[in-house]
């Protein structure tokens, strides 16, 4: 069974994303993981670029199209598109999955690997608010998104990634 992870990123610098900690959180289960890089107004390429593992590839993209509400799916799909695994693990670069969760992930993948009836498996979040010791689970905030998908070129992206 292969992995793939894979996100987009523009201006983590300028907007303080974490996404270094992103990638990292989930990159010990990953074989490959793809990073779409926007043109950015900061040092976010070369940010990616110091990670400096065999296992990242970057792709570099000129977000051109208009700033609509589907530029983040657009995006989603040309990384999405470029995953070689049998599972394809999105995680945006504000998003961490928790360490202790990453050998339970990589089974249920491997548990499911034959199984036609598994597409995706859903995450339940928790949105920290203003710190660590905060989060909202109020209906305005998502509760659950899909995060692994079979990369069987069935699935793709919608709306806001």
């Amino acid at each position: 069974m292969r992995v793939s992870g894979f996100t987009i990123v523009r201006n983590a610098i300028k907007f303080n994303y974490p996404v270094l900690e992103s990638i990292r959180s989930i990159l010990p289960i990953c074989d490959e993981f793809i990073v779409n890089v926007g043109y950015s107004n900061d040092d976010t390429l070369q940010m990616i670029k110091d990670i400096d593992d065999s296992k990242i590839r970057i792709i570099e993209t000129d977000w051109d199209k208009p700033e609509t509400d589907d530029i983040l799916s657009y995006q989603t799909n040309i990384a999405l598109d470029e995953c070689k695994g049998d599972w394809a693990f999105y995680v945006q670069g504000d998003e961490l999955i928790h360490h202790q969760d990453l050998t339970k992930l990589k089974e249920m993948m491997k548990r499911h690997l034959n199984d036609s009836n598994v597409d995706a498996f859903r995450f339940r979040w928790l949105h920290f608010y203003g710190s660590y010791f905060r989060y909202r689970i109020d209906r305005g905030w998502f509760q659950k998104q899909d995060r692994i998908v079979r990369n069987n070129g069935q699935i793709e992206s919608c709306i806001d990634a």
